[in-house]
């Protein structure tokens, strides 16, 4: 797991990213256009067991070229740690030991918000807002940290 600044350096000019927005069950995922512009909601992956979610993961990395992983860390308003911060962060560690891809936390605070807020605006139903909401919020997370490594 490296810190955005070295994960930035790890990156070649042209690669596809992946943002997750990590859940006890539900784990949405994004996936950026190959000059990091712009992340697009892509799944939701239920998390039943960690091998099955690992193999889900694996895949669809291959399946399309992503060259980094940007995880949601679920941190406080005021920038302390939240009980699911330790959960995003065992996440990295434990994907990092299968995965060569270069792995780092992105503060995810108002992302679930930021997303809801988004689809609503776009007069998208009630439901089919709450059914998106997790790739939605990968998709929030993952743009937010594609807008910092091209600063």
């Amino acid at each position: 797991m490296l810190d955005i600044k070295d994960f930035k350096k790890k990156l070649d000019k042209k690669s596809r990213l992946m943002g997750i927005d990590p859940g006890k069950k539900r784990v949405g995922i994004a996936l950026s256009d190959e000059n990091k512009v712009v992340a697009t909601p892509y799944k939701v992956l239920l998390k039943e067991n960690y091998e099955t979610f690992l193999k889900d993961i694996v895949k669809i990395i291959h399946e399309n070229s992503i060259k980094g992983i940007i995880i949601g860390n679920p941190i406080n308003m005021d920038g302390t740690p939240s009980k699911s911060s330790q959960s995003a962060k065992d996440l990295a560690i434990n994907l990092s030991k299968n995965i060569s891809e270069p792995i780092t936390l992105w503060d995810e605070r108002l992302s679930s918000d930021g997303a809801f807020n988004l689809t609503r605006n776009l007069n998208i139903n009630t439901s089919k807002t709450v059914q998106k909401l997790d790739e939605n919020a990968a998709a929030f997370i993952l743009q937010g940290a594609l807008d910092y490594l091209k600063k």
